[in-house]
Order: structure tokens, then sequence, then C-alpha cells
């Protein structure tokens, strides 16, 4: 008698036969709708991935994209047992995802173009996979908004929070000291809270971090929404207690000593501290079970409303040629708005004031907003009888377009890098805005900024940035104007006053800057 052959291993199956085959040609549309999303924005992204990469601000995004395939795999034994089909219904998101940035691309905003490119993808899959597919993965598809680097917005409201937290823990712990704006005036010396110590990075992260958090290891809502509440106050006050720290070791070490130990210590011991005790605080009110399913498909696919929405079906094939209609569509329109470019003067000079001679201009620590991408710019200074003395300057652009922006980031009357810095917003003025800036050799400087463009006259970059959205749509070509009022604070004199009184001397600002620009 042979002896029995030993059993063989079954080969282990391949990942395509882990899919049901009811998935295989689905999956395969949504790869191509998604290869084709970032291959034709493709600058949109690669934008994003040098914010992931460059900004420390965006760092913890690189791991997004992991934690959306483990968010995935946990559902997918479930995902499974659904039927995915086209739904048409995705179609009118998709085409108000390819309006958004369109938006942006007239706008010259790259938020807005990097959200529609990510809405892109969560459209495309809804259109392509049906409204049961897509309620399974509510989360994820969700989750992909931190794909988007976004936060920076924030930075100037968290900087005045941290500067007011920190003054409070400074007196408090008996050091003198005053504040002013995001200054902090010491016997060690004077500390800005600067866009980098605002705790923005680490706010952001927390908040991805929590969002994932209260998904997978809670259940109850109003769990999650405590949770949650946490994730936004604790970094923001463990932020304030990072500064006061690093002001108080400088009054005892040092400003260097202190600024180094801020970044050591605090930098990359302090925050993980925060997150574990965080963690260790919340673990005992984790509500979800380890082994607990994240989606119920039974309850999916017996779901009436979805039964009632699924119904809007479409070809999978015909969804695949709207979308790529809508894409080539909206990207010739944003191609001709890009074309767009009103008639300039080829010489431009700054008017007479009444009451007012020109001076040379001679600032004790040389000031000089950036217009990048400005036809015309000019930089003059004012003086009247009484000593008031105005910088102005002022910025001419043809069209508005990406790079040369009135309203841009780093553009305008904080030249970036330059050894200026925000100290805080200044007085109201009507439709300016306004600031007050302050040198690294401690020149405090007022400035008050105005954009124009056809009727408008604000000081509001949404506002402006609404209205040349406005002329591309219509394909209307207007110029933009920049014009930004400054005076130097000598100590002697407040140079809000001379700052009133070159205004009135000058008229309706409207009117002046459309001279200027020789278009009245």
């Amino acid at each position: 008698m042979q002896p029995e052959a030993p059993a063989l291993a079954a080969p282990n199956p391949r990942l395509i036969d882990r899919i049901p085959a009811i998935w295989h040609r689905p999956l395969l549309w949504l790869a191509l709708a998604w290869a084709g999303i970032v291959g034709l924005f493709l600058a949109d992204w690669a934008a994003m991935a040098d914010q992931w990469w460059d900004s420390s601000t965006y760092n913890h995004v690189l791991l997004v994209p992991a934690i959306l395939g483990w968010l995935v795999a946990l559902r997918w034994g479930q995902l499974q047992r659904l039927v995915p089909q086209g739904w048409w219904p995705g179609l009118v998101l998709f085409a108000g995802a390819v309006l958004l940035w369109v938006l942006g691309s007239f706008a010259g905003f790259s938020l807005a173009k990097q959200v529609a490119v990510v809405a892109m993808l969560i459209a495309s899959l809804m259109a392509l996979l049906g409204p049961r597919v897509a309620a399974g993965l509510a989360f994820p598809l969700g989750y992909m908004a931190f794909l988007v680097p976004f936060g920076d917005e924030l930075i100037p409201f968290l900087q005045i929070v941290t500067a007011k937290i920190t003054i409070a823990l400074v007196q408090l712990s008996g050091v003198p000291a005053r504040i002013d704006g995001v200054f902090i005036d010491t016997p060690a010396g004077l500390f800005e809270v600067a866009e980098a110590c605002s705790g923005v990075k680490f706010l952001i992260a927390m908040i991805a971090f929590g969002v994932l958090v209260a998904n997978v290891c809670f259940v109850s809502w109003l769990r999650r929404a405590l949770f949650l509440a946490a994730c936004v106050v604790i970094p923001i006050l463990a932020n304030g207690v990072r500064a006061w720290g690093t002001v108080y070791v400088a009054q005892y070490k040092g400003a260097a000593y202190a600024g180094g130990f801020d970044h050591i210590i605090y930098g990359w011991v302090f925050f993980a501290v925060v997150i574990a005790v965080t963690l260790a605080a919340a673990w005992r009110f984790f509500d979800r079970a380890v082994d607990d399913r994240m989606i119920d498909a039974e309850a999916l696919a017996a779901s009436p409303l979805l039964g009632r929405l699924e119904k809007l079906s479409i070809r999978p094939l015909a969804a695949l040629g709207v979308m790529a209609a809508l894409v080539l569509a909206g990207q010739a329109w944003s191609r001709a708005a890009d074309e767009l470019s009103a008639p300039v003067p080829a010489h431009i000079v700054l008017p007479e004031v009444p009451g007012w001679t020109r001076a040379d201009y001679a600032p004790r620590t040389w000031w000089e907003p950036r217009a990048q991408g400005a036809d015309h710019r000019l930089l003059g200074r004012y003086r009247d009888a009484a000593g008031h003395q105005v910088d102005v300057f002022y910025a001419l652009y043809a069209g508005q377009d990406e790079g040369k922006e009135a309203g841009g980031f780093g553009q305008g009357a904080l030249p970036l890098g330059e050894g200026w810095s925000w100290q805080a917003p200044g007085a109201t003025v009507p439709d300016a805005k306004t600031d007050r800036l302050l040198s690294k050799d401690r020149v405090e400087r007022y400035a008050e900024t105005y954009y124009r463009t056809g009727s408008l006259l604000t000081g509001s970059n949404t506002r402006l940035k609404l209205a040349n959205i406005a002329d591309r749509l219509l394909l209307r070509e207007r110029t933009t104007m920049l014009l930004i009022l400054s005076a130097e604070a000598d100590g002697k004199a407040d140079p809000g006053v001379g700052l009133d009184a070159f205004r009135k001397a000058m008229g309706p600002v409207d009117a002046w800057m459309d001279r200027v620009a020789e278009t009245r």
C-alpha cells in the first residue's frame, strides 16, 4: 500500500480573488476616474504634496493616506456584501466640485482649488459606486478633508489667544511684564508670539487625531463631541503654557537658552505628553468594543431611504463621460479667464496732495510692501507743515491670476522674511484693513490697506476675491489696485493723526486710486 501523499497547503489567493466579482468593474472605473482627476489637476495635487512635505504645520497629512486605507480595510468585510452601482446625483456633486475649482482658479485661491480636487474624488466615488457604498464609507470620505492643508487662516487669532494666556501666566508667576498685541515685554527682553508660536500646527494635527479617535473608539455621539472639544481646547491651553515656560525660563537662563529649550523640550516632548495625557484621560470612557463592526451592511442594504436613492441610477461609462466633459469645460473656462488683461497706462505717478509735499523716502527701518506680479508699483513719502510723514505704496494690476494677486499670501503691508512682524490690528478705518507692524529694530509702523476694482473699495481680501471671481465668471476685463497708507511711530506723536490728516487732504480714496491709474 502506497504511503499517503502529504497534503499540500492551498496557495494564498491573489488580491483580485479576494474581491467579489461584482466589484471588479466598479473599482476599475473608480481607479480610472481617480487617476484622471489626479492627472488633470496634477498642479494642485503637487502643491498640496509640497505643503505636506515642506511645512511642519502639515507634516501629519503624510499619514492621512495610510489612515484612509486602514479605515477602508476596517469596513471592507461588510462593504463587499453591498452591490455597487452608478448614481447620477453623484454627478451633481461632482459638477459642484468642478465649479468650486473654477471659482478658486478665478480668485487665485489655492485652498478652494485643493478642497475641490479632494471633493471630486469623493463625488466620483459616489457617482460610480452608489449611495449604499458611499454611506458605508461616510467616515473615510469625510476624513479625506484632512488631505487639504488648511488652518493658516487661524494663525492671527491663535497668536492673540496665546499671547493673552502667556501674559496672564507670566504675571501670575511674579514676573513683571506688559503686553502689546503679540509682543510681551519682560526684564529678560521682548518676546514675540510669532506665527510659528501660534500653536496652529499642533491644533490642526490634534483635531485630525481627535476626529479619528472619536470615530474608532467611541459610539456615543455625546462622548465624541466632548472628546473633540477637548482636542480643541487642550492644545490651545497647552500652547499658552509652552509659551509661558519659554518666557519664564528666559528670566533666569537668558533668551537664547530658553529658545533652544523651547524647540527641543517643548517641541518634541511637551506636546507628545499632552497627547498621551489626553488619551489616558479618555481611555476609560471608550465605549466601542474591539470586535465591533464599523458599519452594518445588512442595515445599509435594508435602508428604505438608500433604496429610494439607489433608483437614481446611471451607467458607469456614461458617468465617466459626464465627469470628463465637466472637467474639460471647467479647465477651458479657467484658461479663458486667465487670458483676461485690462489695459493699463505705460506710466503712472503719485499725484500731488493739497497741503503735503513729496519727501525723500528714508524710513528708519526699510519697509517695502510686496505686490508680486503687479504691472506698476509706486512707493513714496509725503510730509505736511506740521511734520507728519505718510508713506504711500500703490500697485496696479491688469488682471488677477496665480502669482499676481493683490490679496495673495505674503502680499501687502507685511513683507515676509524681511524683519517685520505683525503686532496687532490697528484702529478702525472705513473701507480699510489696518495693522500695526514691528520691525526687528523695534520700529513700529501703522498701515492701512485698500483694494479697488470696478466700483468696489474695500479692505477685505474676501470681498476683493469675490469681485474678481464675478469679473472672471463674466470674462470681464478690469484692473485691480492696491493702496497702502503707512506711517512710522516715532514715540512723539500718534501716527494715526498724520494718516487721518493725509486721508482728508487726498479726498475720496477710491477717486484718488482711480486717478493714479488714469481709469477715471
